[in-house]
């Protein structure tokens, strides 16, 4: 499969249409890069959001946000791939260190680097950044709905 892309291109993409979450649950504004093995995503964290409480971004909408990230990359797969939208569930978070949690009006980039994938099941790093510094870092295990898995994760 040919994933070429220009990063700037992938701005460009509607998040809605790599994602099966709908607002107000989106926790992903852009795909800003992608490779087979590492997405990145950017996120403006604002004051109505269904994870923010007070000023803050919630350590769920951390989490939260990292999941997303992993499902805009099986959502880019299929989208170039001209196949639906697919659901994937948390499977384990481990190592999870959150440094800080992110004010209203912070933009997140949080990165995934995928470590394995087997069976339907894609284990990734994941860190989430405000500009340079690191908030959180965790190790996600993400397993992606059967019909979506067998296809989707193919590499030609």
């Amino acid at each position: 499969m040919n994933f070429g892309n220009k990063d700037m291109e992938l701005r460009e993409i509607d998040i809605l249409d790599l994602l099966p979450q709908r607002p107000p649950i989106v926790l992903v504004d852009h795909l800003v890069h992608f490779t087979q093995e590492v997405v990145t995503t950017e996120f403006e964290v604002r004051s109505d959001g269904l994870f923010t409480e007070g000023d803050h971004l919630m350590e769920t909408g951390l989490i939260e946000n990292i999941a997303q990230t992993c499902a805009t990359r099986i959502g880019y797969i299929n989208y170039i791939s001209h196949r639906p939208v697919g659901i994937g569930y948390i499977g384990a978070i481990r190592d999870l260190t959150i440094l800080r949690t992110p004010h209203v009006g912070e933009r997140l980039t949080t990165t995934i680097r995928v470590k394995e994938e087997v069976f339907g099941m894609t284990m990734v790093d994941a860190e989430v950044r405000s500009g340079d510094e690191l908030l959180v870092q965790a190790e996600m295990k993400i397993a992606i709905k059967r019909e979506e898995s067998q296809d989707a994760l193919k590499k030609d």
